[in-house]
């Protein structure tokens, strides 16, 4: 406000403290004081539980939002934490000076309201106590004169006055020691009351000091506390987790998104108690703008006074102006940091909201790439799946050998499912050096439980090689003669067979091995040689020792050649088919015959090649032409020493 020119004559207090005014006018415009009707006084409770929520709002924004992994997420929350260590120091700084304004009433609007206040009735005993301890004190210093007063007279009094005087000093020593004992009660119950009135009057500081010892971080400890109660220039910063490492697959991206999500969260409620804590330091802040308005009122009331009254009376108002002084003083001190508060509160929200967008486009960015890095796999595995049903197509299309068509399809599903478990395992999993030591012991344990399962895999593809067998061939393994009916991953079925004479029929059971068979030892594996279904047959007979054997020789193997001829050319194709299959020259079957001496003489055997599927059917007509041979001339029959035997040279 601009003094006018009359105030100018006035005295030069007057004058000084008037310009000092100019400053509260704009401390209360920088403020923003509202008009309020009436006063409100400060409450205890509301200091304590605007700096319980102060510490609270302080230890969220420590321990409530960790960082989510980006560069600006250190600088946003390097600010939140150092404003929040900033409002805390303010609050507590509000909070001190307001016990000095509540220990000097300096919110009580006038003198006469605080006269018309009743005294609490501690305060009534303690007074009465201090009045009483006074008398008690008074009339035991008299007891006391008057027995000094007593013993001097007895160190000359004669023996007649002795007795009286002595019976009088003994009644003043009983008074005395009665008043000392009251006085001794007294005292004791006026210190225990005057201790509980300063227990009450400093209980608000006291909690105020309890409250700042659970901030060490940004007071100090107690030991570093001045006397004063200031805190330590510079507070501890508080200790934050390093953010974790940024993932590239797909479990990490979800993760950090996730974390995101969370953060965003944290801080939205973190605004919330922001805002909600500023509205309580405003309501707080209330009471001391009203306070400090009705100062000024006062003081321009009292300055329109003066002026009224004239220069004259101009000296009369100087304590008058002292005593607001100290009262605006005192509401400066608590409004101050109140104010600066609110201000800080206000940075810490916008900065806040500042760290919520940040993290906010950030995570749009992680959420675009994860739905990226989902649709690269979703396109990959499609992609396989296409691969896969062209391969089906292409084998069912061009590859016309069932044999050949089964390990092109089984290829297929080993060579799809290894890829689309690489396409996962690239897709999910970004620590590659942790997935390989889990793989080796994964492997590790498979390769010590399934052992006997990947044995059998591994003979798989060893069956179905080059030099394998496939279906229909007829093989023997472990002493079983049978059918292969169908080669499984890991078994082997067979169409068991039985020997009958020469040839083998079916037992109607199935026989089942393990491929790993394949793989112990002792366990013999047979089976014809790729391309080829044929065996040898023998005619087995006897001769006699006078007996032309030559001639035997040529009208049996006559006779066997007599059939071979109807199927000659399919055992060619065979020989053929095992000459450009193996590389290897091999001379040309056909039927031969030889002699040999055994136990019961001369033998001659008649080999001969006879297809699996028709050995029945050629042994039968071999029989028919030989036993005819036999009949029709005398000579070969007498030249047989024994029974003709038909036999499988194998």
């Amino acid at each position: 406000m601009r003094p006018s020119t009359h105030s100018i004559r006035f005295h030069a207090i007057r004058s000084t403290f008037t310009r000092s005014l100019l400053i509260p006018v704009g401390l209360l415009l920088f403020f923003g004081l509202a008009c309020a009707a009436d006063d409100e006084p400060i409450r205890t409770g509301e200091i304590i539980h605007h700096l319980s929520a102060v510490i609270s709002w302080y230890r969220d924004s420590v321990t409530k939002v960790p960082p989510s992994g980006f560069a600006s997420d250190a600088i946003y929350q390097g600010d939140a934490l150092n404003l929040a260590a900033q409002a805390v120091r303010l609050a507590f700084d509000s909070a001190k000076a307001e016990v000095a304004i509540l220990n000097t009433d300096a919110t009580k609007p006038t003198p006469q309201a605080q006269a018309q206040e009743t005294p609490p009735p501690q305060a009534a005993q303690g007074q009465n106590l201090v009045q009483f301890r006074a008398k008690t004190s008074a009339h035991l210093a008299d007891l006391q004169s008057q027995l000094d007063s007593v013993n001097k007279q007895l160190a000359s009094a004669p023996a007649r006055t002795r007795k009286s005087l002595e019976n009088q000093r003994d009644n003043l020593q009983g008074e005395i020691e009665l008043n000392s004992a009251i006085l001794d009660s007294v005292g004791k119950l006026l210190a225990f009351i005057q201790s509980g009135n300063e227990t009450t009057a400093e209980g608000l500081q006291g909690s105020i000091d309890q409250l700042a010892h659970s901030l060490p971080e940004v007071f100090g400890s107690a030991t570093d506390q001045k006397t004063d109660g200031k805190a330590p220039a510079q507070a501890a910063a508080p200790s934050t987790q390093a953010a974790p490492a940024r993932s590239s697959g797909l479990v990490g991206q979800a993760m950090a998104l996730y974390a995101q999500m969370r953060s965003i969260r944290e801080i939205d409620q973190l605004t919330t108690e922001t805002a909600t804590l500023r509205d309580t330091a405003d309501s707080l802040r209330k009471p001391l703008r009203d306070a400090m308005k009705a100062t000024i009122q006062q003081s321009t009331a009292l300055e329109n006074q003066a002026q009224a009254a004239g220069a004259a009376q101009a000296v009369s108002v100087k304590p008058q102006y002292d005593a607001m002084a100290a009262k605006f003083k005192l509401l400066s001190a608590a409004l101050v940091p109140l104010s600066q508060e609110v201000v800080v509160l206000d940075q810490s929200r916008a900065n806040l909201l500042e760290w919520r967008k940040s993290i906010s486009r950030q995570s749009g960015y992680a959420l675009r790439a994860l739905l990226l890095h989902v649709g690269t796999i979703a396109v990959a595995l499609g992609l396989l799946l296409v691969l896969s049903d062209v391969w089906r197509r292409a084998t069912f299309r061009y590859v016309h050998d069932g044999r050949r068509r089964r390990q092109f399809l089984t290829m297929r599903r080993f060579v799809v499912g290894f890829l689309m478990g690489i396409v996962i395992i690239l897709g999910f999993v970004s620590e590659f050096s942790s997935l390989a030591t889990f793989a080796g012991f994964v492997t590790a344990g498979i390769a010590v439980g399934l052992q006997a399962v990947l044995l059998s895999i591994a003979a798989y593809f060893f069956l179905i090689g080059r030099y394998g067998i496939r279906v229909g061939e007829r093989v023997s393994v472990a002493g079983v003669t049978g059918d292969v009916i169908d080669i499984g991953l890991v078994r082997l079925y067979l169409m068991e067979l039985a020997p009958s004479g020469a040839d083998f029929y079916p037992t109607g059971r199935v026989v089942v091995f393990s491929n790993s068979v394949f793989f112990q030892a002792g366990m013999p594996f047979y089976k014809q040689i790729p391309g080829t279904e044929y065996t040898w047959h023998e005619v087995a007979v006897t001769l006699s020792p006078a007996s032309n054997y030559k001639a035997v020789q040529d009208r049996i193997l006559k006779a066997v050649y007599s059939v071979y001829e109807s199927y000659r050319r399919e055992i060619e194709r065979q020989h053929d088919e095992i000459e450009r299959r193996i590389d290897v020259f091999l001379k040309a079957p056909s039927p031969d015959a030889q002699l040999s001496f055994n136990d019961a003489g001369l033998e001659l055997r008649v080999r001969y090649p006879v297809s699996i599927r028709k050995a029945s059917s050629v042994d039968d007509e071999i029989t028919r032409r030989v036993l005819e041979a036999v009949d029709s001339e005398k000579d070969l029959k007498n030249a047989l020493s024994g029974p003709l035997k038909i036999r499988a040279a194998a």
